[in-house]
């Protein structure tokens, strides 16, 4: 059996209000994939106008062999993790045949979900990308016996929300402490 390695995958859920697309997002990313640091398995852009209608783009860099390949792996590995081998089996088959019919990872509950969720005026994107810069360093420590026990993303509004709250608890911490030695003091 050959063994498939895959970077590590995100998935990332993007609402867009009062959009004004130009081209901008399409180009990076071409860019970012013309670059091989990231590869997309699955797009779904949706944008519902003032009047309700909904206009929807899906896009995948995979071809049809890396897509069965693909849905073949994640089925295998979900069925695995819900019932062990014969799990896997049963998966490796459904996410093969999921990816013959072109569902690459973003199904059409997904779509309706998305479509229903979103304002008139808006519009949501969800991608999934391949993180193909990390491959090397997957397989390195994966050569070096290394094991994945927690993983997360950081971005910068998030350190700033962590920021505040940190100051938040820091500021009711020293008022604590001089409400107690006052009364202390009394």
């Amino acid at each position: 059996m050959v063994e498939v390695m895959y970077g590590p995958m995100q998935m990332l859920v993007i609402a867009f209000e009062d959009p004004k697309f130009h081209g901008q997002i399409r180009r990076e990313l071409e860019s970012v994939m013309e670059k091989g640091i990231i590869r997309l398995i699955d797009l779904l852009f949706v944008w519902k106008d003032n009047d309700g209608n909904v206009t929807s783009l899906e896009a995948t860099q995979l071809d049809e062999k890396e897509r069965m390949r693909f849905g073949a792996v994640v089925g295998g590995l979900l069925g695995f993790g819900a019932g062990g081998v014969e799990g896997a089996k049963i998966g490796m088959e459904e996410g093969a045949l999921a990816a013959a019919q072109e569902n690459y990872g973003i199904t059409e509950e997904d779509i309706l979900e998305v479509t229903d969720a979103i304002p008139e005026g808006t519009a949501a994107a969800i991608l999934i990308i391949e993180h193909l810069w990390a491959k090397q360093l997957k397989q390195s420590l994966q050569d070096s016996r290394g094991v994945l026990v927690s993983q997360g993303m950081l971005t910068p509004e998030l350190l700033m929300l962590v920021g505040d709250e940190l100051a938040e608890a820091v500021t009711f911490a020293e008022e604590e402490q001089k409400s107690h030695e006052a009364a202390a003091a009394v």
